[in-house]
């Protein structure tokens, strides 16, 4: 199943689901937002008022999670090419919630950054919360994907130690264009993911590269705290970001970020100064 937020001319955000073009609007069924379909714990059925995918914005699937954890170094190469240790315990920071936007929406280029990154990478959403999940059972806790682009001041992100300030200006957190449920993605660790800037292809690699799998992300963070419904986990990104070319090469004004993972999608956002 396909979910989404969208909103027609009347700018409300609505929960709906996916049938072939059409869009089913999810608030006759009692939900106010997708947040509360993943915490339900059930999958909504596709009836309500119908809507012309191509007549409706998208919007981020989910805008409110309870937090959105980023995994960094969990591609081998990309670990390299940034210039650091393979890491042998997941390196986690967040990203604030207020970063979040959706398809087609701008990424604004803050005053005060100078060297923003671009980062392809899939994106879990916990469906059943819990503590200390073990790996064994982690993936019975996946309600299902998304695609999201880390974007990161880099300037801003090593000035510290600590990454999340870097990552977390306003639009720094494209998301979308849809939340596939687990059922759809028998195997999330076999999944094409790229990023493209206009027509030039950066980033390029498969799932199967994940230096720390789905399964040990959720088993490490929930021994830490108890994960919640709507929890988004973003797994890494593939070599070819921005930081680690040579010449580095950084998002200017008037390009188009796309990011596609099969089975999924493809999420496009233009990049604009502020």
């Amino acid at each position: 199943m396909r979910l989404l937020t969208f909103a027609t001319n009347d700018g409300r955000p609505r929960p709906g689901v996916v049938a072939g073009t059409t869009v089913y609007d999810l608030s006759s069924q009692g939900f106010s937002d997708l947040l509360e379909v993943v915490a339900s714990g059930q999958l909504p059925e596709a009836k309500g008022e119908a809507f012309e995918m191509e007549r409706v914005q998208l919007l981020a699937p989910i805008s409110n999670p309870p937090r959105v954890f980023g995994i960094g170094l969990n591609y081998r190469d990309h670990a390299l090419e940034a210039g650091m240790q393979i890491p042998t315990t997941p390196v986690v920071f967040f990203k604030l919630a207020s970063s979040i936007v959706g398809p087609d929406a701008p990424v604004v280029l803050p005053r005060n950054a100078h060297q923003v990154d671009y980062e392809a990478e899939l994106a879990v959403v916990i469906g059943r919360g819990g503590y200390r999940i073990a790996a064994a059972d982690a993936m019975q806790h996946v309600f299902g994907y998304t695609i999201l682009n880390d974007v990161s001041a880099r300037d801003i992100q090593l000035a510290t130690s600590q990454w999340s300030m870097g990552k977390s200006f306003p639009t720094f957190c494209p998301m979308g264009p849809v939340l596939v449920t687990a059922d759809e993605i028998p195997d999330p660790h076999r999944l094409d993911i790229s990023l493209v800037i206009d027509s030039e292809l950066l980033q390029h690699s498969n799932t199967r590269e994940l230096i720390f799998p789905i399964p040990d992300l959720i088993e490490y963070l929930s021994s830490i705290t108890p994960l919640m419904p709507g929890d988004v986990i973003s797994t890494g990104t593939p070599p070819g970001v921005g930081m680690g070319r040579k010449p580095q090469r950084w998002l200017q004004p008037n390009e188009t970020m796309t990011v596609e993972i099969a089975r999924i999608g493809a999420l496009s956002n233009p990049v604009i100064a502020e």
